[in-house]
């Protein structure tokens, strides 16, 4: 589908009122020498704009290539935007974290996304970065799913209801012996993922077990149409009813916490509701993706279905009982005994997420040479760390599974390179939870099922359509699959458990160093 800039009538009429925007904010927007270098435009004024339309997550890759810059500015009608290009300097960044500041965007971010009133905006916007303490709807929120979504106990409660799931999705899905099933790969992934998930947050009165409010939530969270606008509104409805249920009281650590905070702060109950369509995003928009490019990358390249499938066989227990042969793969020892498929899951991400990290500029000030100005906003997109050929070598926009094994460690960079998650004061707390997911998913349907594209050769679909809001890309269509049981495997029963998550996969520099 074309954008709607391709419409020449639409674009001689857009780039007229931006102009006119553009030169009544210019006065405050203009540009200093001690700021970093401009980014080139290929249209005055509104290049940005359309490069952005048209290039989506990859624009700002083409232009740290043109720019060549540690730091370069977007000048954008109405605002200024930084974008960090090198690893470096995003450390001096995160070191930063009150003057550029992320919590004030995110508060802007979920009023808007969630519809909230002006009532829970002002409770939101108190204190939003912590200036005056850790005290807050925004502090208290960000410590309360840090303690909830650690490894431990609690995050070990949600992965057990969560593997069970995923196990019941899988039995599901296996066609009777000798026969075989199509599906729509992406589709299956989200279905599944979803159930599990929000199974495992919410608890028995799960709001997305009604199929409607599940429905719903494909909508979300693109809210420019007056159907996404309804589907939000349908969905806080159903988390209204929820709270009112009491049905929190039998969810998980991480929903209780987040709705004792908003509680204590005062936070109307409707405005409750509206946040939660906010944290099923945070919580179900990325791991589909993430699971579908994960699986279809090890069936798609050549030879690495086998050796990851060798691994897995390899950590699974075999037992017996009344006769029928079960194994049992164990999600913690897949993360201690299975290095390809850990190198390969990250290398998915590193090749297929396009998320940013953004900042506010809270006051004048200096990041390493470069003067900031107030009110700006700064970018830190993953895609340029991810694409730089300087740092992961020439063949960096190609998918190597083996690039994270521990014996590579050498002919890659820094583990601050690799930003699937953030970093910093606002790494992503979920990381642990979606990684044990994929992990389950991926691993037991590959140990279990055999799968072929329904036709012809297994082809990577485009993404031009993915969502704003994602951090990995979405695909734009499905791909169909025929899948049967793994041969030799037909009659076997499986299991799925999860052992106390003692040791830490760690992903990010700030795991290495992380503790229970």
């Amino acid at each position: 589908m074309s954008s709607p800039t391709s419409d020449p009538i639409f674009l001689f009429i857009f780039i007229g009122v931006v102009t006119l925007t553009y030169l009544a904010a210019r006065k405050g927007f203009g540009h200093d020498p001690r700021e970093p270098p401009l980014a080139p435009q290929s249209i005055p004024i509104v290049g940005h704009i359309v490069g952005l339309s048209w290039s989506k997550f990859n624009y700002y890759v083409d232009l740290s290539k043109q720019t060549d810059s540690p730091i370069f500015t977007m000048s954008l009608p109405g605002q200024k935007m930084y974008v960090v290009t090198k690893p470096e300097l995003i450390q001096t960044v995160q070191k930063q974290h009150k003057t550029l500041a992320f919590p004030p965007i995110e508060a802007k971010f979920a009023s808007k996304v969630c519809g909230a009133s002006l009532e829970a905006q002002a409770i939101l916007a108190k204190n939003v970065n912590g200036d005056e303490g850790d005290f807050g709807l925004s502090m208290e929120s960000y410590a309360a799913m840090r303690a909830a979504l650690k490894p431990g106990s609690q995050l070990d409660d949600m992965n057990r209801i969560m593997i069970q799931e995923i196990a019941k999705s899988l039995d599901l899905l296996q066609p009777a012996k000798g026969e075989s099933r199509q599906v729509g790969m992406y589709a299956w992934l989200r279905d599944a993922i979803t159930t599990a998930t929000t199974r495992s947050v919410y608890g028995r009165m799960n709001p997305y077990d009604d199929k409607a409010i599940a429905d719903a939530f494909c909508f979300l969270p693109s809210i420019t149409a007056r159907k996404a606008i309804a589907a939000r509104t349908k969905v806080a409805k159903a988390f209204e009813a929820y709270y009112k249920a009491g049905g929190v009281q039998k969810a998980s650590a991480v929903a209780q916490k987040r709705y004792k905070v908003e509680i204590d702060n005062n936070v109307p109950l409707e405005d409750i509701a509206r946040y939660e369509v906010g944290g099923s995003i945070a919580i179900l928009v990325n791991t589909a993706p993430a699971a579908f490019w994960t699986l279809l990358l090890l069936q798609s390249h050549p030879g690495l279905l086998d050796d990851i499938r060798n691994e897995i066989d390899g950590c699974t227990e075999t037992t017996t009982e009344n006769g029928s042969t079960i194994k049992t793969i164990d999600v913690t020892t897949l993360k201690e005994s299975c290095p390809l498929l850990l190198s390969s899951y990250q290398e998915v991400l590193r090749y297929r997420s396009m998320g940013t990290s953004v900042r506010e500029v809270m006051e004048d000030t200096y990041l390493d040479r470069w003067l900031l100005k107030k009110g700006a906003m700064l970018q830190m997109p993953s895609r340029i760390i991810h694409q730089d050929a300087n740092l992961w070598g020439s063949n960096v926009t190609e998918f190597n599974p083996r690039r994270f094994l521990p014996g590579e460690k050498k002919n890659r960079p820094r583990d601050v390179c690799f930003r699937a998650f953030g970093g910093g004061k606002t790494l992503c707390p979920g990381r642990h939870f979606a990684t044990n997911e994929i992990l389950a998913v991926v691993a037991v349907f590959i140990a279990r099922l055999d799968m072929k594209p329904a036709k012809g050769d297994w082809k990577l679909p485009t993404t031009a359509n993915t969502n704003v809001a994602a951090i990995v890309m979405e695909p734009d269509d499905d791909i169909h699959v025929e899948i049967k049981a793994r041969q030799g495997f037909e009659d076997v029963r499986w299991a799925i458990n999860l052992h106390k998550s003692e040791k830490i996969f760690a992903m990010v520099t700030e795991d290495s160093g992380e503790t229970e």
